[in-house]
């Protein structure tokens, strides 16, 4: 049986505002499910570690997928994202991928955390599939491979400006996706906004939008 880790955010603030962020259900229901209907092992992390935070935009009814009303009933699923372990205790050794579902919340603390980059670049090294959705891309802000940035030269895909622009965030959040990912010397592309779009390059998976987690899922599963 193969394992993935997933990592979600543990920051529920959504930065000066006083508005409530955190992952995004989508992100990561629509993965959870896809790879657990396969068979796949999952194990839940997240850098305090017990329930993250979830952003209570995405449990808004426009918002609903099968998989996020699969989950509003899935209490086994829901007691184990209450109990999420703690990001510093789990090794890259123990599983064969890594995925980072996305909401604003790892724009603060994943990008930032030492414990996610070394096990991002611990992965990647390894030659294991790294795979994040949205705005976890935010992710591989501080990730290196061989000296430089580990997304320099390598085609990637993430939250775009317009999108984030459409959601009135622009000014709220600490960097851009996009705009990130460029500047460390990813090369960036995107479909049209809201439209289900996944890159990859290497072991490592990319996805725009809440529309794409899914496809992020089914390449990091043909991967394994």
């Amino acid at each position: 049986m193969k394992k993935v880790l997933f990592v979600l955010t543990s920051h529920d603030k959504l930065g000066n505002t006083e508005e409530k962020t955190g992952f995004w259900v989508e992100e990561f229901a629509n993965p959870y499910y896809y790879l657990a209907d396969k068979e796949v092992e999952i194990t839940l992390a997240s850098p305090k570690g017990g329930q993250p935070p979830i952003d209570p935009k995405s449990e808004l009814a426009d918002f609903q997928t099968p998989s996020t009303e699969r989950f509003n009933k899935d209490e086994q699923l829901q007691n184990k994202l209450a109990n999420t372990k703690v990001l510093s205790e789990v090794k890259s050794e123990d599983f064969d991928a890594v995925f980072y579902p996305g909401g604003h919340g790892p724009l603060w603390d994943l990008a930032e955390d030492k414990d996610s980059v070394r096990l991002i670049e611990d992965f990647y090294n390894s030659n294991k599939p790294v795979g994040a959705v949205c705005h976890a891309p935010a992710v591989l802000k501080n990730t290196t491979a061989n000296g430089e940035s580990l997304v320099k030269g390598k085609k990637v895909t993430g939250f775009s400006n317009t999108e984030e622009e459409a959601v009135q965030l622009t000014e709220v959040v600490p960097f851009l996706v996009e705009n990130m990912l460029q500047e460390n010397g990813g090369e960036y592309s995107k479909a049209e906004d809201w439209h289900p779009y996944a890159v990859e390059d290497g072991h490592l998976i990319t996805g725009q939008n809440p529309a794409s987690s899914e496809l992020v899922a089914e390449l990091l599963l043909k991967q394994l």
